[in-house]
C-alpha cells in the first residue's frame, strides 16, 4: 500500500482515495470525485482509466497514444478546483511542461452519470 498522499490535494493516501477508482475497486461517487480521480489518472499515466470514464459519446475523440504521450511529458504539480456543481466542475491542473515552463489547464468540465457510473462528457478551456 502506497502511504504517498493522493495527487489530487487530499491529503489522503493515493491508496485510500483516487487510486480505489482508477483500479475498479469502486465507482466515482460524484463528478467531483471522478475529477480528482482523472487527475490523479493523468499524474499516473493510467490512460485506460481516463478513456473507460469519459463518456462513451465523446471516446472516439481521443487516442490512447496522444493521452499517454501528454500524461507524461508533463510533471503534474497540484489540483485546484474552482467550484463544481452535481455535474460540473471547474479546476485548474498546474503541471511542469516538457520545455520545464510552469503552465496551467483551466477548465469548466460536464459529466454525466448513468448506470450508477459517472463519466466525463466535455469541457471548455478557460
Amino acid at each position: 500500500m502506497s502511504l504517498k498522499n493522493c495527487y489530487c490535494g487530499s491529503l489522503k493516501p493515493f491508496d485510500l482515495c483516487c487510486n480505489r477508482y482508477i483500479i475498479g475497486a469502486e465507482n466515482a461517487p460524484s463528478a467531483l470525485a471522478l475529477m480528482k480521480s482523472r487527475y490523479s489518472a493523468y499524474a499516473t499515466h493510467h490512460v485506460d482509466y481516463l478513456l473507460a470514464t469519459t463518456h462513451y459519446s465523446e471516446r472516439n475523440l481521443y487516442s490512447h497514444d496522444e493521452i499517454l504521450q501528454w500524461a507524461t511529458a508533463n510533471n503534474w504539480q497540484k489540483l485546484e478546483i474552482i467550484a463544481f456543481t452535481e455535474t460540473t466542475v471547474e479546476f485548474k491542473a498546474y503541471f511542469i511542461d516538457a520545455y520545464n515552463e510552469a503552465q496551467i489547464h483551466h477548465e469548466f468540465s460536464t459529466f454525466q452519470k448513468e448506470n450508477n457510473c459517472w463519466f466525463y462528457v466535455d469541457g471548455k478551456f478557460k
